[in-house]
């Protein structure tokens, strides 16, 4: 962590702003931020402030509002973009539970200040604060997403990242239920060198990137001017703090503690299932060494259909029939279901179906992950009319509509037009760039919009 420059650097200093504890400073000629660790008794804000105590708080109430503040500041609840503030948030306010709830750290923090924690006076080496640790003993939980290369005091492994991708499936397959193998390739830890990377009896090297850390310090930009530390896994060591020397390594997995295995997997999708549901294949993802391997995770992402259209557990589809069957009723299969029965449907004869009317088939849905319960199918009718001149003969239509209704309206008026009409005319050209609201088309041309209208360009008043 960089330290404040001597009394005669301190023009180059500008103090942008204090947040959460710390000061962000630009050095002007290097146009560069640093993140000073400041004696908070001289700074606008102490340590308790912080967690927003007084400096007379009790353990029960740093505990309770560091486990407030961790919750509003930790790196998983917040978007990705401001991922990176919150973990300097969090750490912030992790130090300070750290000091705080210590009595002997307490107790130096109160007389000497944060110089107490500073290895250039002769202090503690700064305060380490162990997360995961902290989360385990406030809210009984690791942190997840504060860095893979990050080691614990309390002894058990951490958990690898996890693996997701999209995994398409048909309708019928959320239907019927499906199970499906396949290949995968992981990384699993190497077995003749137990996943150190090197050979029987060899010691590893500090590595000299890193010095053994397993991590290293980088600086990301935050806007122009402004840039900020981060830390990330050392690539030399790939956060191993170790390396070994090419002799050394491991002959199977040269080095890399790990190699490649084939491993055939399966996958049970439960019927029922619905899009975005999620198939967790636990452990099944890379191994590496000395943490506990993530998970494979598949979501649902469900194909359109030909046929039936989902929503929730229940299905719709058009119920395709002709003049006739609307008006003399039928008894057939009209659709084939997704597990391949057939669904027949009994109209009894002067019943008329109309077109778009809704019929509604209980129990014909998809089914549900629990229990023998289902959906209901609904149909949509579409009465399908014959095509022009469907028939030549007169005869057939008169006695067509002799059978049929006929119409008993009759309008009178003293003046009458026989017209021509379109007989496929489109709704959507009523009113069309008339700018009226009501017409069947909202949109007015470009060359209209300085008052030209059907009437003409608008005349000036006259003055």
């Amino acid at each position: 962590m960089p330290h404040l420059p001597s009394t005669t650097d301190q023009s180059n200093l500008v103090c942008i702003f204090n947040s959460d504890g710390f000061n962000w400073w630009r050095y002007r000629p290097l146009r560069f931020v640093s993140m000073i660790k400041r004696d908070m008794r001289t700074g606008t804000e102490t340590i308790p402030e912080i967690l927003g105590l007084s400096k007379t708080a009790s353990k029960s109430e740093i505990k309770k509002a560091y486990h407030k503040a961790a919750l509003s500041s930790h790196p998983d609840k917040v978007p990705e973009n401001e991922r990176s503030d919150a973990e300097v948030k969090f750490k912030a306010v992790s130090q300070a539970y750290e000091i705080l709830y210590d009595d002997e750290k307490r107790h130096l923090y109160d007389t000497h200040g944060m110089s107490a924690f500073d290895p250039r006076n002769g202090g503690m080496g700064g305060v380490e604060v162990d997360l995961d640790d902290i989360l385990q003993q406030v809210f009984g939980m690791g942190g997840p997403g504060m860095g893979e290369f990050t080691s614990g005091r309390s002894g058990r492994p951490r958990k690898g990242r996890d693996e997701e991708q999209e995994y398409k499936v048909t309708l019928e397959d959320l239907y019927k239920g499906k199970t499906t193998k396949f290949a995968s390739e992981k990384k699993v830890v190497c077995g003749h060198c137990n996943g150190t990377g090197g050979k029987e009896k060899a010691k590893p090297k500090e590595c000299a990137m890193c010095h053994g850390k397993g991590s290293t310090i980088r600086l990301r930009p935050v806007s122009p001017g402004l840039v900020s530390q981060e830390t990330v896994p050392c690539s030399t060591c790939k956060g191993n703090g170790t390396m070994f020397k090419e002799k050394d390594r491991c002959k199977k997995c040269r080095g890399n503690q790990v190699v490649e295995q084939k491993k055939v997997l399966e996958i049970y999708i439960p019927r029922g299932s619905r899009d975005g549901d999620r198939i967790v294949l636990e452990g099944e993802a890379d191994q590496v060494p000395n943490q506990q391997p993530g998970d494979i995770i598949f979501t649902l992402r469900e194909t359109p259909h030909e046929v039936f259209m989902r929503a929730g557990a229940d299905l719709q589809a058009n119920l395709h029939i002709t003049l006739a069957e609307a008006l003399c009723g039928f008894s057939r299969v009209v659709l084939k279901h997704l597990d391949g029965r057939g669904i027949h449907i009994n109209q009894p004869r002067g019943r008329i179906l109309r077109p778009n009317q809704i019929l509604k088939v209980p129990g014909e849905g998809m089914p549900l992950k629990k229990g023998e319960t289902k959906g209901d199918l609904y149909l949509v009718v579409n009465v399908e009319f014959p095509n022009d001149e469907w028939t030549e003969d007169d005869a057939t239509l008169e006695q067509l509509q002799k059978v049929l209704p006929k119409h008993d309206q009759t309008i009178q008026a003293e003046i009458v037009d026989e017209v021509e009409f379109v007989a496929d005319a489109d709704l959507e050209e009523f009113g069309a760039g008339s700018g009226d609201p009501r017409g069947g088309s909202g949109w007015v041309d470009e060359d209209d919009e300085d008052g030209d209208g059907e009437d003409g360009p608008s005349q000036c008043a006259q003055q």
